[in-house]
């Protein structure tokens, strides 16, 4: 049989459609929200799959590959598995929270559950093969603060669900990382973060690395929902990679204590939602956004700070649920498009669309990357709510380049 070029086309076309709603195919009546839904599931599970398997065999340094740039800091193998496991625990766990239940998607939590619970011990049991680095060198108060930050955002599934041997040793594991002294700038809510848990979990903590986090940042807020990464405003995507989700998840803890510093939240909230909706905004009608500033090799993690506000169900009057849904959809097809965004045995590769390992700064490894599972925070909305069960509705970008309703923008 003959194919002309436009056939070749046609069938390329429908193959990549394929590749990024399998579920689709597999669920034809299936709601846009469903099969939206079904697929963030099914790329979150691929990005957790060797992470999580092997931890929970206590395996993953010896199976995990440690890629990074020519011009890399020293000693990245000794930080990255630290990296992977608590940037993937952060982002996977309002899913995991959600907790077991009859339903194929609630039988496969739970055995997300059980790779979680059992990786959490290992990862922090002092005798285990891959027993993680808290307290050496500088960058394990980053990742104790993201791990800190899973078990803050599923305390039911990931922390009352372990032995009390293993809630000693976590307790154990985050206190070594106070050796660490934060940099000033966002680094001062890594430290706070930890503290945040530890008031949750153990009962005490040191206030002074909380209250000084916030203040500070009060004090770097530079207007319109943005703050400054420290004294200085970068033009990067950290208010949403750190700073505008750590400081609602500090202050949540700390309102639920009835602590002081508690009153905070709503101030933070408030910029949050601003922030969000300038997110929003970034995302083209094409399903891409601007690469600009450090850290792109996070790629789609760069959304954290949307998705936890509809995670919370506090995204600005004008922007729908649904349209954010929609949104996300297509900025990670877009990323999954990209044939070697993975090794040959699952591994996140360096860069941005793809294997681009020349956009990686000389601090990001194999583990940095698994902050793209922030992306994912809005799983752990009931398949039940809005943002799953509305139509689509075209992004903000989407809407106005089609000729469509352009609802003037204000500063906060």
């Amino acid at each position: 049989m003959k194919y002309n070029y436009c056939t070749i086309k046609s069938l390329a076309f429908f193959l990549l459609l394929g590749m990024f709603s399998t579920v689709v195919m597999a669920n034809p009546k299936a709601s846009e929200g469903e099969k939206s839904r079904e697929y963030y599931i099914e790329v979150l599970t691929k990005i957790a799959d060797p992470v999580l398997v092997n931890l929970s065999e206590n395996k993953l340094k010896a199976k995990m590959p440690v890629e990074v740039t020519p011009d890399a800091y020293g000693g990245r193998d000794k930080v990255t598995y630290l990296e992977a496991f608590g940037r993937l625990l952060s982002g996977m766990a309002p899913w995991l929270e959600l907790g077991p239940d009859d339903t194929e998607e609630g039988k496969l939590r739970e055995k997300y559950i059980q790779l979680a619970l059992k990786s959490i011990h290992n990862a922090t049991d002092p005798d285990s093969p891959d027993f993680m680095n808290f307290n050496k060198g500088s960058q394990p108060v980053v990742d104790a603060a993201f791990f800190a930050q899973g078990l803050l955002r599923a305390p039911e599934q990931l922390w009352e669900r372990l032995s009390p041997e293993t809630q000693q040793n976590v307790i154990a594991a985050l206190k070594s990382s106070r050796e660490i002294n934060p940099f000033y700038n966002n680094w001062l809510l890594f430290s706070a973060t930890v503290e945040a848990a530890l008031l949750k979990f153990d009962g005490e903590a040191d206030e002074m690395r909380m209250s000084y986090a916030i203040n500070k940042h009060k004090e770097w807020y530079v207007g319109d929902g943005v703050y400054g990464d420290g004294a200085d405003f970068h033009f990067d995507y950290y208010n949403s990679f750190v700073i505008q989700p750590m400081l609602l998840d500090i202050t949540k803890v700390l309102q639920e204590k009835k602590h002081g510093m508690g009153r905070n939240m709503d101030l933070f909230l408030k910029r949050a939602q601003r922030y969000a909706a300038i997110q929003e905004r970034l995302i083209s009608p094409e399903g891409t956004y601007p690469v600009v500033g450090r850290s792109m090799a996070y790629r789609f993690g760069a959304f954290q700070s949307l998705s936890q506000i509809a995670l919370w169900q506090e995204l600005p009057e004008k922007v729908k649920p649904s349209q954010v849904r929609a949104a996300f959809h297509a900025i990670i097809a877009r990323h999954m498009e990209a044939k070697d965004m993975f090794d040959k045995d699952g591994w996140l590769t360096l860069g941005f669309y793809g294997h681009q390992p020349e956009v990686a700064e000389p601090y990001i490894s194999t583990g940095s990357l698994y902050l793209c599972s922030e992306v994912f925070l809005v799983l752990g909305l009931d398949k039940d709510t809005p943002f799953w069960t509305d139509p689509n509705e075209p992004w903000t970008q989407k809407r106005i380049w089609s000729g469509g309703d352009a609802t003037r923008d204000h500063a906060l």
